[in-house]
């Protein structure tokens, strides 16, 4: 169960020539380790993988497994729309020390995209991955969504061990769950619903909350887990604004914004997204005050 726990899905951060801040990364990657977090997932959507070059995207990974311990996992994002590149990423991912490879469903050919093909497509990854895989399903970003029947035959694969579900439907990660092996690891998406999904099974999640609220991530997991269902839907409804400007509602430009507000460097968001206005700016200042988060970060500088 090395891939259960909560993970956050690390931003890049760029310099003003638009070229990855390998500096900035390394210095967030070391204060994220000094938190409760299991692990980091790298190239994911809110690394901005899909804006990157191969030779960035692979960069990346080297950079971030120095700074991660071998105790805390690595999970890199390898999907890419054929399954020639998938397997070309994944390997390349392997190499470099990822843990396990996050496969995003390939979707711009949407409508011949039948369970069948799935199948077929993260099988030849799976047979051909060094680390396990987990599947990623993003239909928010994709358009389009991993069938439970084809999760259910591929959980059956021993090299595919799990999967992210992204969306906020509750009811479809509680089948996910249900028609997937006990040692089959699901792991939410959604910062908005973290405790209904662990409520329904799920064995974590990979968040961009838990990026700029850590502990409180973590302790709501382990209040679940501990039966202290009050206590995590408490803590749930404190987490919901937040959650919510660096998910659905800002995404990686809210994301990033609010990493720099609390000192980490989250920087520009690569073109052609573009940086939140101040205005959102302050309201995620906000929303953070209101978390007590920097009030923390205030009292570790003083």
């Amino acid at each position: 169960m090395r891939f259960a726990g909560i993970f956050t899905p690390i931003v890049t951060p760029f310099t003003s020539s638009d070229a990855i801040d390998e500096t900035a990364m390394r210095g967030n990657v070391a204060r994220w380790m000094r938190t409760p977090l299991h692990g980091l997932v790298v190239l994911g959507s809110n690394g901005e993988a899909a804006q990157l070059d191969d030779d960035e995207a692979d960069r990346l990974i080297e950079i971030v497994r120095e700074g991660v311990p071998r105790e805390k996992a690595l999970i890199a994002g390898t999907g890419r729309e054929s399954t020639r590149a998938t397997i070309a990423a994944t390997r390349r991912a392997a190499a470099l020390g990822a843990d396990a490879a996050l496969v995003r469903t390939p979707s711009f050919f949407k409508s011949q995209m039948t369970a069948d093909l799935f199948v077929r497509h993260y099988t030849d990854v799976a047979d051909a991955s060094p680390v396990p895989v987990l599947l990623y399903n993003v239909s928010m970003f994709t358009g389009i969504s991993l069938p439970v029947e084809a999760v259910e035959r591929l959980a059956t694969h021993p090299n595919i061990v799990g999967m992210k579900e992204s969306g906020s439907d509750i009811g479809l990660i509680a089948e996910l769950v249900a028609r997937t092996p006990d040692d089959f690891i699901l792991l939410a998406g959604s910062g908005t619903t973290l405790v209904h999904a662990l409520c329904a099974g799920a064995d974590g999640a990979v968040l961009a909350l838990a990026g700029i609220a850590p502990k409180l991530c973590t302790d709501l997991r382990t209040r679940v887990g501990e039966r202290r269902i009050d206590e995590a839907m408490a803590l749930q409804r404190r987490l919901m604004p937040i959650a919510r400007s660096v998910g659905g509602t800002f995404g990686v430009p809210g994301l990033k914004a609010a990493l720099d507000l609390i000192g980490f460097i989250g920087g520009p968001p690569r073109p052609p997204l573009r940086p939140v206005s101040p205005a959102v700016v302050e309201r995620i200042r906000e929303e953070l005050d209101a978390l007590g988060i920097l009030e923390g970060m205030h009292n570790a500088r003083g």
